[in-house]
């Protein structure tokens, strides 16, 4: 069954997809200000073209655990998600998966590059990895 992860952002969002056996993930394009009927449109078509059996929306909570305000605006951009795809729709950890995807980008050489994915895309990457070895995106820091 393939996976969707999705890294929601008011200005940018970033998706990735797993392959069908759920082995390897890789990043899509990032869709422009899902928040707005026509960016939510643009994710929906995204979602429909790639058929993943289970959607995730990272949930960005402060390195605490407590919610912070991303990760009530990713709830309640989850919650009208559910609302539009026919699949399950579930919230994941996602602290420091933004951290990760910076220092891949940085350690690969791929932050300059033309065709590198964007950041955001390469966070849900992060997410969807981790999901797919059943751990949390990334340790907090000890």
């Amino acid at each position: 069954m393939k996976v969707m992860a999705i890294d929601h952002g008011a200005a940018r969002t970033g998706v990735a997809v797993s392959d069908p056996t759920g082995m390897l993930a890789r990043p899509l394009p990032v869709v422009l200000k899902v928040d707005t009927p026509q960016g939510l449109e643009h994710l929906l078509a995204v979602i429909a073209a790639e058929g993943p059996g289970r959607i995730l929306v990272g949930h960005p909570r402060l390195l605490s655990g407590e919610p912070g305000a991303q990760a009530r605006a990713a709830s309640g951009f989850a919650g009208r998600l559910r609302r539009r795809v026919g699949v399950p729709v579930e919230l994941v950890d996602e602290r420091l998966s933004t951290a990760e995807a910076s220092r891949r980008s940085r350690e690969s050489g791929a932050s300059g590059r033309r065709n590198a994915p964007a950041l955001d895309s390469l966070a849900a990457c992060v997410l969807l990895e981790a999901y797919l070895r059943g751990l949390p995106a990334a340790a907090p820091p000890a």
